[in-house]
């Protein structure tokens, strides 16, 4: 298919973490690295297909059990980068992730947050409000250079397939994430209520959400019902077409498994059959 036929409706999800004016340029900078990669690389040559949508959560591993209404605050701040970078949907967590899903009020509150910050603020009316600050176009161009830079090497490694075979990836991942446990853990990246501005310890001063048996229980039977209802012999016949057709990397196994759906196949009983044919990904331990 010509790459302009598709590139459009491509969408990707990024992550708004802590440091508010890098991640500003994080988002900056993606959206100048795709249209290059798209047109240089790819050869588009439609407008639409060198935008980068992109729906972006704000960061769940910011987020602390201690005092944890600063949550709202660090939230809030991740989801203004992410708009000022320019995403197109957004995520906010709720203030109690650090403990639990969240409660109902506290996703009313995520969702709230969003609401001030489309509806209040005025910074969704400018498509890139901070477009010419010295210091996020520096920002912006530093970090596409280290991007371009990092797809060069993979390049050279033989391709994204081959940097995941040989643990590249997942290397870099590990290595990052020990360098900050150590900048927290010695105080050099501060975060509140963890290593300053510390509190005694108590019980969180939210309702933490718990669920109720009675739902678990109730979908158990809502299942039950389904395969009692059900074709049984087409299902276990689909599934036994679905696993020889895994077992040949050339076969297309989207049209099998809508059948299997449309025949109210679980998910659970698709991922099953296919996971006897290509087993669990189980990642390379790094440490």
């Amino acid at each position: 298919m010509p790459v302009d036929a598709f590139a459009s409706r491509l969408a990707f999800y990024f992550i708004a973490q802590a440091d508010f004016f890098e991640e500003v340029a994080k988002f900056r900078a993606a959206r100048r690295i795709w249209a290059k990669i798209i047109r240089e690389r790819f050869g588009a040559a439609k407008p639409e297909s060198m935008r980068l949508r992109f729906h972006c959560q704000t960061a769940a591993a910011t987020l602390t059990k201690a005092q944890p209404m600063v949550n709202v605050v660090r939230t809030a701040f991740q989801a203004l980068s992410a708009v000022l970078g320019g995403a197109q949907s957004l995520h906010t967590n709720g203030l109690d992730e650090a403990y639990a899903i969240p409660s109902e009020e506290a996703m009313k509150l995520a969702l709230r947050t969003q609401q001030v910050i489309a509806e209040e603020t005025g910074v969704p009316e400018v498509i890139d409000p901070l477009g010419g600050s010295y210091y996020v176009e520096a920002l912006t161009d530093r970090i596409e250079a280290e991007v371009l830079a990092i797809l060069r090497k993979v390049d050279a490694m033989g391709g994204t397939i081959r940097a995941i075979e040989e643990g590249y990836f997942q290397r870099e991942i590990a290595d990052n994430a020990y360098q900050i446990a150590r900048r927290k853990a010695s105080g050099e990246q501060r975060v509140i209520g963890v290593n300053v501005h510390v509190e005694p310890h108590e019980p969180p001063p939210i309702p933490i959400h718990r669920v109720d048996p009675a739902v678990e229980a109730r979908q158990v039977a809502a299942v039950r019902a389904v395969r009692a209802r059900r074709a049984g012999p087409r299902v276990a016949l689909l599934l036994d077409r679905l696993a020889a057709e895994a077992r040949d990397p050339a076969v297309n196994l989207m049209p099998t498994t809508i059948e299997l759906v449309k025949a109210r196949a679980t998910l659970g009983e698709i991922v099953a059959r296919l996971r006897g044919v290509f087993g669990s990904y189980v990642e390379r331990p790094i440490f």
